[in-house]
C-alpha cells in the first residue's frame, strides 16, 4: 500500500545515532536518584557508583531489554470499542493536551485555575469527539492536596470517559500503587487490569540523562503491574541537550533506551512506548520552541529509531492549530510515522486548555487525516482493462470501475468542519463555543457504579491522609 510518509534518516545515520546512544549509556551513564532502581540495574550487569548515583549500562543490557519489550500491545478502553492497538497501521491515535494548569471556561470566557470539575467537563467533551482516540489527564486538579493530584486526575478522568486514559503524572511508588488500585476497581481486579490496561502513564526523564527518585520508582511499580509506560524525553536543545538536531536526537534516544532498560530489568515483558517531546529552546525568549522546524526533524528521526527497535512510539504533537507555522509543523510531524500524538485543545504553549480549541483542533485533525490514508497500487486499481474498454477520447464517468471504487478511493471534505475552520478567528471561536455547548448538553458518558465510585473515593481519601495537605 502506498502511504504519504517522510523519511528523514538514512540507514547509516540511524546506525550512528544508535551507536552513539550506546556509547553514552556505557561511558557517561544515567544519573538515577533511587538506590532500589540502581540495585536492580547492578544486579543485571550495570556498573553502578552509589556515591554519584550513576549507572553505566552495557550494550548487552540494552539488547536484552529490547528483546523482552513487547513489539505490540493494546491500550484498552473501559468500552472495548475504544481499544487501540499499537503500533497503528494507519494514522496515529490522537489525544488531548495534558496536565495544563488553567482552563478557559466555555460558559464565561474566564481564564482560571483548573479544578476537578473542569477535568470532568473537558474529559466529557473529548469523550464525545470521535477524533479524540484516547484521553490524557488534561488538567491539573488545583483544588486538591498537591501530593495527591495525580490519583485525583486519573480517577475523575476515568469516570468521565469510556476511552483509554493516559495519566501524565506519578510522583512516587505509592502514588503509582494508588493509581493501579483505582484502575483495578474498574477492571475487576489487578490481574484483569494487567490483561486489559485501562490506563497508561507518561514518565519523564529529566534531561540530560537523569531520573528523579519518585517518578522512576513509580515507573517500576507500573511496569510490574503491566501498565504501559510512556518514556517522554523532553530534551531542550541548547538548554538540557546539545543545540544540534543530532545531539538532541541522541540525548532523547539515550533516555528512552535507558528507561526501557529500567522497566525490562524490573519486569521483563512490561509494555513500553518510546516517546519524545523534544525541541530546541527559543533563544529569543527562553521558551521551548514547539513551532521550530527542528522539532519536526526530531519527530521524523525518532519515529524511525522507534521502528528500528520495533517499539510503539509517541514522538509527534498536535493541537493549538492557531497559526500557519504551528499548523504546518504539527501536521508534518505526524507524517514521520508516530503511533501516538497529543496536544488537542492546548493554548499558551500547553499551559492551558480551551474547550473551543479542542473542538477546532479535532476538526483540523479530521481534515489532516485525509492526507495519511493508504492507497492501493495494483493492476486492478491501475485499471488498464477499463482504459482499453473506454478507448481514446471517451470518459470514465459511467464505467463500472468508476462506480465500484470512487467512494473508497476519493476522500471528501466534511463541509461543516471545513466551513468552521475557514471562518475568521472571532467568528470561529463564537461558532465553536455554540457547538461545544450543544455537545456538553447532549453527550452522556456511561457512569461507573455508585459502589465503585465510593470505593475509589475512599482509596484517594486514605492516600490524602498519608501524604497530607
Amino acid at each position: 500500500m502506498a502511504k504519504a510518509r517522510i523519511v528523514f534518516l538514512n540507514q547509516q545515520e540511524m546506525d550512528l545515532i544508535h551507536v552513539q546512544s550506546i556509547k553514552c549509556l556505557e561511558e557517561i551513564g544515567l544519573k538515577i536518584h533511587s538506590k532500589p532502581v540502581l540495585e536492580i540495574l547492578e544486579k543485571n550487569g550495570a556498573r553502578v557508583d552509589y556515591q554519584t548515583m550513576v549507572a553505566k549500562i552495557p550494550e548487552k543490557m540494552v539488547n536484552q531489554a529490547l528483546e523482552s519489550a513487547p513489539k505490540e500491545f493494546t491500550l484498552c478502553g473501559r468500552d472495548p470499542k475504544h481499544d487501540l492497538k499499537v503500533p497503528t497501521p494507519k494514522f496515529p491515535w490522537v489525544t488531548t493536551n495534558g496536565l495544563a494548569v488553567y482552563v478557559k471556561d466555555y460558559n464565561t470566557g474566564e481564564y482560571r485555575d483548573s479544578t476537578r470539575k473542569d477535568i470532568a467537563a473537558f474529559t466529557k467533551l473529548a469523550d464525545a469527539l470521535d477524533s479524540v482516540d484516547y484521553q490524557w489527564t488534561a488538567l491539573t486538579a488545583r483544588d486538591v492536596p498537591p501530593l495527591a493530584h495525580g490519583p485525583h486526575e486519573l480517577w475523575v478522568t476515568m469516570q468521565n470517559t469510556t476511552k483509554h486514559v493516559q495519566g501524565v503524572t506519578a510522583q512516587s511508588a505509592e502514588d503509582a500503587k494508588v493509581q493501579i488500585e483505582l484502575a483495578a476497581l474498574i477492571a475487576g481486579g489487578k490481574e484483569k487490569l494487567r490483561k486489559r490496561p485501562l490506563f497508561s502513564v507518561v514518565v519523564c526523564p529529566i534531561a540530560p540523562l537523569t531520573f528523579e527518585k519518585g517518578s522512576i520508582e513509580a515507573q517500576v511499580e507500573l511496569a510490574k503491574a503491566g501498565i504501559p509506560v510512556v518514556s517522554m524525553s523532553m530534551s531542550v536543545g541548547g538548554l538540557s541537550a546539545p543545540v544540534t538536531v543530532a545531539g538532541m536526537m541522541v540525548n532523547a534516544n539515550t533516555e528512552n533506551l535507558g528507561s526501557i532498560v529500567i522497566s525490562q530489568m524490573a519486569a521483563p515483558g512490561a509494555p513500553h512506548i518510546y516517546c519524545s517531546e523534544s525541541a530546541p529552546m527559543d533563544m529569543r525568549t527562553g521558551n521551548i520552541n514547539y513551532d521550530s522546524i527542528e522539532m519536526c526533524f526530531l519527530s521524523f528521526g525518532l519515529a524511525q529509531m522507534a521502528k528500528r527497535y520495533n517499539l510503539p512510539s509517541y514522538v509527534a504533537s498536535l493541537g493549538g492549530f492557531s497559526g500557519v507555522v504551528s499548523s504546518i509543523n504539527q501536521f508534518l510531524g505526524v507524517m514521520g510515522g508516530s503511533d501516538l500524538a497529543g496536544g488537542l485543545g492546548a493554548i499558551d504553549i500547553a499551559k492551558g486548555v480551551s474547550f473551543e480549541q479542542l473542538l477546532i483542533d479535532a476538526y483540523m485533525w479530521d481534515c489532516c487525516k485525509n492526507y495519511l490514508h493508504e492507497v492501493e497500487i495494483s493492476e486492478e486499481k491501475i485499471a488498464l482493462e477499463a482504459m482499453r474498454e473506454v478507448g481514446h477520447g471517451h470518459n470514465f464517468l459511467t464505467h463500472p470501475h468508476t462506480l465500484r471504487y470512487f467512494r473508497e478511493e476519493l476522500k471528501f471534505w466534511d463541509e461543516e468542519k471545513v466551513n468552521l475552520l475557514e471562518t475568521d478567528d472571532k467568528e470561529k471561536a463564537a461558532e465553536a463555543n455554540k457547538i461545544v455547548k450543544s455537545i456538553m448538553a447532549k453527550h452522556q458518558v456511561e457512569p461507573l457504579s455508585k459502589d465503585i465510585i465510593e470505593k475509589g473515593d475512599a482509596i484517594i481519601s486514605k492516600y490524602e491522609d498519608i501524604v497530607g495537605d
